[in-house]
């Protein structure tokens, strides 16, 4: 159980030092579809 529980607090703590890793592209993707969505209109 232990073990478990610190395998779960170092996701958590790779979660938390990388989020923005993740969040970026997201927000580049975001961009590139809203700009092709009003770009067809």
């Amino acid at each position: 159980m232990q073990t478990l529980k610190h395998g779960y607090q170092g996701l958590s703590l790779l979660f938390t030092i990388n989020w923005d890793r993740l969040l970026f592209p997201l927000t580049i993707l975001a961009a590139l579809y809203l700009g092709a969505f009003l770009g067809s209109l």
